[in-house]
């Protein structure tokens, strides 16, 4: 299994660690600076500088580094977990990249896509699952959509099984209320039977390379147990450290960024009950307790 992470950020770091327990991986960055991470790690790491822009004819010799083109031929196991841009028209770099003449994978087997659970829209609250219609209004959802069916089609043209993981809000290690807790970060927003679900990374990882193991192909939730009001989060992390929660302010009147407002304009409880039937999810962190628990024990 030789395993290659397009966008080995925060997600697709711990992705490439984890694919690292089963064979070869590369992880691609946007610069030479961003690769210690993973160097630090032992994993063998790429720039990819092709994610902004237009990538044609010649152009896509320098959007990744000529050893990583070569290797090419030993990738069995894609990952792409950069998305695109979020604004129409649809302009998915990396796509576009790989849909390419003269970008060649022989010996791929499988693609992962790491989407969100965005796409879904608002549904007041209501459970939703992967049969659920895509009805988000947000450009960022729809485009993210739109990339989706593009990959997709691009996995039907290579004759590959695609699995299309639709997360829930990241959080872990350096990433978590915790930290927002210790460093005065939190913010205590108050919505009225607003939920949100969240996912560990660890967790993430995990049912990525098993949806890669498996061969997996179709579209899955990976997302937590336990859609929960953000100010039970946040309310929790603070408890932890043993500082007092911030001062609640209301929705309504809260001066926030119109991306941040967008967020809270959909809401719904997502089921993850697909997953533990086909991929055998044993979620580590099945809720946001598990999840803030171990990070702080371990910081």
């Amino acid at each position: 299994m030789y395993t290659l992470v397009i966008g080995a950020g925060f997600s697709g770091f711990h992705i490439a660690n984890r694919a690292a327990q089963c064979g070869d991986v590369c992880g691609t960055r946007r610069s030479m600076s961003a690769l210690a991470q993973m160097q630090e790690a032992g994993i063998q790491g790429a720039v990819f500088a092709g994610l902004e822009g237009d990538i044609e004819g010649d152009s896509k010799q320098q959007a990744i580094d000529e050893n990583t083109l070569q290797q090419f031929s030993l990738v069995t196991h894609l990952v792409i977990c950069a998305g695109p841009q979020r604004h129409a028209p649809l302009d998915d770099a990396v796509l576009r990249f790989f849909s390419s003449d003269g970008i060649v994978l022989p010996n791929l087997e499988w693609v992962g896509y790491l989407s969100t659970i965005g796409v879904y829209g608002n549904h007041d609250g209501d459970w939703v699952d992967e049969a659920t219609a895509c009805t988000s209004t947000q450009m960022r959802s729809l485009m993210r959509r739109e990339a989706e069916l593009g990959w997709q089609a691009r996995a039907t043209a290579w004759k590959v099984p695609l699995a299309i993981l639709r997360l829930s809000g990241i959080y872990g290690p350096g990433r978590n209320a915790v930290e927002d807790a210790v460093n005065g970060r939190a913010r205590m927003l108050i919505k009225e039977g607003q939920v949100f679900n969240r996912i560990h990374v660890t967790d993430l990882a995990e049912a990525t390379i098993k949806a890669a193991i498996a061969g997996f192909n179709g579209v899955v939730n990976i997302t937590d147990d336990l859609p929960a009001a953000p100010q039970e989060v946040i309310r929790y992390a603070h408890q932890l450290v043993g500082s007092p929660e911030p001062v609640a302010v209301d929705f309504a009147t809260s001066e926030i960024s119109d991306m941040a407002r967008s967020f809270y304009s959909e809401n719904k409880r997502v089921s993850n009950a697909l997953s533990k039937q086909l991929l055998d999810m044993e979620y580590r962190y099945p809720t946001y307790v598990e999840g803030l628990d171990a990070i702080w024990r371990e910081r």
